[in-house]
């Protein structure tokens, strides 16, 4: 249950801020937050991460949908296996259905937040895809702790 209130927290909050951006932004406009660091810069995205796939919507519907489905799957049978676990699991999907929505409604996605990492210039994203990020990255870091259980099970037996 934890993992679908925080994908639904997460949902509200992407669709918030994007319905924010597109209301109150043209495409192209940006202020900064932190100079020469993070801009809140109005963009659309067609495609995926760095604009690869551009205009692939077909592409982008059915795989998404097959995440979000893998997703409930995971949620359902071991979501309560750990707080981490779930925790990732809410991220990503979250931050699936967040991109999703606008897709299905608009065939692109909103984009706004810009930051420039160690002078390097990263592509705009938003609340969706960062979630998804984190959430990636925590399921990794539950895998690797199952493996270190497994390893130390092995170990004494």
């Amino acid at each position: 249950m934890f993992s679908y209130l925080l994908a639904i927290f997460i949902i509200l909050m992407d669709q918030l801020t994007k319905w924010a951006i597109v209301a109150k932004m043209n495409i192209g406009d940006e202020f900064p937050v932190i100079d020469n660091v993070l801009y809140i810069t109005s963009h659309r995205n067609r495609g995926a991460a760095w604009g690869i796939l551009q205009g692939k919507m077909w592409f982008f519907y059915l795989v998404t949908i097959a995440v979000i489905v893998g997703i409930v799957y995971y949620i359902q049978k071991f979501g309560r296996s750990s707080k981490l676990f779930a925790v990732s699991l809410g991220l990503m999907l979250g931050g699936a259905i967040g991109n999703f929505v606008d897709r299905a409604r608009t065939g692109e996605v909103v984009d706004f937040i810009h930051a420039y990492v160690f002078s390097y210039n990263f592509p705009v994203f938003n609340i969706a895809d960062s979630s998804l990020c984190v959430g990636v990255a925590l399921l990794f870091v539950q895998m690797l702790l199952d493996g270190k259980k497994a390893n130390e099970g092995e170990k004494n037996s």
